[in-house]
């Protein structure tokens, strides 16, 4: 029934609200708009990886894209990005990199401050293991270029982490992709998703603000 429905329609029919406005931006660029995506995902978090991999996946099942141009563009989109984070502290220091990005919207500086201890504590490992911690993911760049670490170290943990971490958000959207009778929940749900973290982001970027701005008062 719903094989015989979703033939002559796109994949993407069955997708509402902002998840459906995403799927269908995927749907129109390819695989390297997967990777555009990754990229700016990695350097100013606009829509998580979390949303644009899986379904990306499901989009791969559903033969609007490939598999495995999807995980190459998504790895590589996430690797420049954080190849750009790690120049950036090189070059200017870890202070004046934190200083100058944190006035970037949906950007706190305690975010910054937490990828760079993580950092400390756990050193070259944090490179491999932030990739797969929201929130760290795509910060621990940072801290890594300004610290010298070397290049060739730094990326292959990058493209490890990432790999592993991309891999398995677009495997979960292929899984998907099978039980295409689900994708109208699944579009809700991560809809409330998204607007719920959206809110929550904002929420805790307010409260960061008024609480150094008294502070300093």
């Amino acid at each position: 029934m719903w094989a015989a429905a979703a033939v002559g329609s796109s994949a993407t029919d069955g997708l509402t609200g902002i998840v459906g406005v995403a799927a269908r931006a995927i749907e129109s660029l390819g695989e390297w708009g997967v990777g555009a995506f990754t990229l700016a995902e990695t350097v100013v978090p606009p829509i998580p990886s979390e949303v644009i991999l899986p379904l990306a996946g499901f989009l791969a099942k559903q033969g609007s894209l490939n598999l495995l141009l999807v995980f190459l563009t998504s790895t590589l989109g996430a690797y420049l990005g954080a190849l750009l984070l790690y120049w950036l502290g090189a070059k200017l220091g870890l202070e004046r990199s934190i200083r100058g990005l944190s006035r970037l919207p949906l950007v706190d500086r305690e975010d910054f401050e937490h990828a760079a201890g993580w950092f400390r504590r756990h050193g070259r490992s944090s490179i491999f293991f932030g990739r797969l911690l929201p929130g760290v993911r795509s910060l621990i760049s940072l801290p890594a270029g300004a610290a010298a670490m070397p290049l060739g170290t730094f990326s292959l943990f990058t493209l490890a982490g990432s790999g592993l971490w991309n891999g398995a958000l677009i495997g979960l959207g292929y899984l998907l992709g099978t039980q295409y009778h689900l994708i109208e929940q699944y579009s809700k749900f991560l809809n409330y998703a998204v607007y719920a973290a959206i809110a929550v982001a904002l929420a805790l970027l307010i409260i960061r603000r008024v609480r150094r701005a008294r502070a300093k008062s």
